[in-house]
């Protein structure tokens, strides 16, 4: 978040505008300055799977193993745990940390408000990571790679890359 004096300023980047904005419904609405950014079709924030096949180079993977623009949110590491310690996967020591060190894709890391504002609504689905992630990819206008059959009829076709 930025704050300005004065309305369409541009912000930081060509692509980017500061604008004043309410931020949700209700008493806990916010009114403020926010930077916009325009929308970047080739920026592709990877799904917790599409992270897994991409890092392991499983064939679901493989479409994206040479694109440029990956990102990952933290709320897929976050994921990855919760999935290790309830043994839905298995994870070599190190693992995880080497996903967010990984050259391959930049970690993003929004402001929680906004993601969690973003989250809000967002109620078809009941899965708190799936929501998070979904919203994360709408706040910055990124198309999200997945092979999640529930994002993939909920979300619009130019909005998703499906694995």
């Amino acid at each position: 978040m930025k704050s300005v004096e004065h309305l369409g300023q541009p912000g930081p980047s060509s692509r980017s505008w500061i604008r004043r904005l309410r931020v949700g419904t209700g008493p806990g609405a916010r009114e403020g300055w926010f930077v916009l950014q325009a929308a970047d079709q080739g920026v592709i924030l990877l799904d917790t799977n599409a992270l897994i096949w991409v890092y392991t180079g499983h064939a679901r993977g493989r479409t994206l193993a040479r694109a440029s623009g990956l990102y990952i949110s933290p709320v897929s590491l976050l994921e990855l745990a919760f999935l290790e310690e309830a043994k839905r996967i298995r994870l070599a020591p190190g693992a995880r940390d080497a996903l967010g060190q990984d050259s391959r894709w930049t970690i993003d890391n929004p402001m929680s408000v906004d993601l969690f504002d973003a989250a809000v609504d967002l109620s078809w689905t009941r899965d708190p990571f799936d929501r998070l992630i979904v919203a994360h990819a709408r706040l910055r206008g990124w198309r999200l790679a997945t092979g999640d059959r529930v994002i993939l009829a909920e979300l619009p076709e130019k909005s998703v890359i499906g694995l």
